[in-house]
């Protein structure tokens, strides 16, 4: 049966129209056309309505969204019954007798699959390991010593669901559950979890693109860090990079990272925990390089491609578990961005080849958002004789297909 996007697209046709004459007919603008025509993302109700008014398809096209409708929320309803009674009956075989220690190192080994491991599957993992710490709590079956551990353990376990709604593109629930990540931290006297939810609140208000406010989340969690107590200082003073350099302060951006440069060197005591909850020198290299590129080219473009680089080259060669896929990923693409800044489309080009073959599944929100970037930069007048940009822009849109 003919889907609704490929519909859209042969009543389009069928009334001799391009995508810019039903944007204008249906107001809504050419790119978000194109994305509803491929299926990419989905069409509104209101836009199938004028679509299919001013294509004369005499509520075709409203018939199809219809259907497709229902059969997504019938598909979303069965899935969130499978999901709970998976996840019930996980919680019963397999946890019903967890002590602490088990469940501890439950939290330990999430947070290190994590950088590995696609968001939907942590996301299940975290909620049925949330949710035994969260009854423990609740029903009170623990020992009073124990109780700032369990607090801990959720709160680490809802800032991997935090995480998991971010990458999976939702910034809302992602907030929320590090709220909530934020109060467990609080009630259990973490200074630790609690510099790294205002880390992750910030990043969080980045995906947003509402820097000032992220800014305000960065400064508020320098409380909570003590000199040489893990790498929580050097995370927070990254992302206080990225704010800096969005709001378009080169300099100030500059010295937030050489601060970070210097935190990492003053510590004495590691992370409680790594993987998604420690901040690699890989890390660090990657926030530098995905911060300058909001800035102007010239020496910030140069510092980083340099950065990408050295965060690409730490990844691929160090610990397996300190590697996040998603991350050099979208290190690669960060190099591409600077590259183009700095007139290097060949190099740009070269940097997109392992992002390029991503399946569908692989693609999380951020590796989305950075290709599209990427792709405006090299459809600019300045490229529109270069058959590489050219080329790279194609893949990039046909990947997004």
């Amino acid at each position: 049966m003919t889907t609704f996007p490929e519909l859209l697209r042969e009543w389009r046709l069928a009334a001799h129209m391009s995508l810019a004459d039903l944007a204008q007919r249906v107001r809504y603008d050419r790119t978000s056309l194109h994305n509803f025509e491929t299926g990419r993302r989905p069409t509104p109700l209101s836009v199938a309505e004028a679509a299919d008014e001013a294509t004369g398809a005499n509520g075709a096209l409203v018939e199809a969204w219809n259907r497709e409708d229902l059969q997504r929320r019938e598909a979303a309803a069965t899935h969130r019954v499978r999901a709970a009674a998976l996840a019930m009956t996980r919680d019963l075989t397999a946890l019903a007798d967890l002590d602490i220690a088990e469940l501890q190192d439950g939290v330990a080994i999430t947070a290190v699959d994590y950088l590995a491991s696609p968001p939907g599957p942590m996301m299940d993992r975290a909620h049925v390991l949330r949710g035994e710490a969260f009854e423990r709590i609740r029903s009170g079956h623990h020992r009073p010593a124990d109780r700032s551990d369990l607090y801990v353990a959720a709160g680490r376990l809802s800032g991997v669901l935090s995480y998991a709604l971010l990458d999976m593109g939702d910034a809302d629930e992602a907030l929320e559950h590090a709220t909530a990540a934020g109060r467990c931290a609080e009630f259990a006297g973490d200074a630790e979890l609690a510099a790294w939810v205002a880390g992750t609140k910030s990043l969080i208000a980045r995906f947003q693109g509402d820097y000032g406010r992220a800014l305000e989340y960065i400064r508020d969690g320098y409380q909570w860090v003590g000199a040489g107590h893990g790498t929580g200082e050097a995370r927070l003073r990254c992302g206080e990079a990225q704010c800096l350099a969005n709001l378009g302060d080169s300099r100030a951006a500059n010295q937030a990272l050489d601060g970070a440069e210097a935190a990492r060197e003053r510590i004495r005591r590691p992370d409680s925990l790594e993987g998604l909850f420690g901040f690699s020198r890989a890390k660090q290299s990657y926030y530098a390089g995905s911060s300058l590129i909001w800035l102007q080219g010239g020496h910030d473009a140069e510092r980083a491609a340099r950065e990408a680089l050295e965060a690409i080259a730490l990844w691929q060669s160090g610990p397996v578990e300190e590697r996040s896929l998603d991350d050099e990923r979208l290190a690669h693409i960060y190099l591409a961005t600077a590259r183009v800044q700095l007139d290097d489309v060949e190099g740009a080009a070269d940097a997109l080849v392992p992002v390029l073959s991503l399946p569908v599944e692989e693609q999380i929100s951020w590796i989305v958002k950075r290709m599209d970037r990427v792709a405006g930069m090299l459809g600019a007048p300045r490229y529109a004789g270069n058959q590489t940009a050219t080329e790279t822009v194609e893949q990039i849109n046909a990947l997004a297909a």
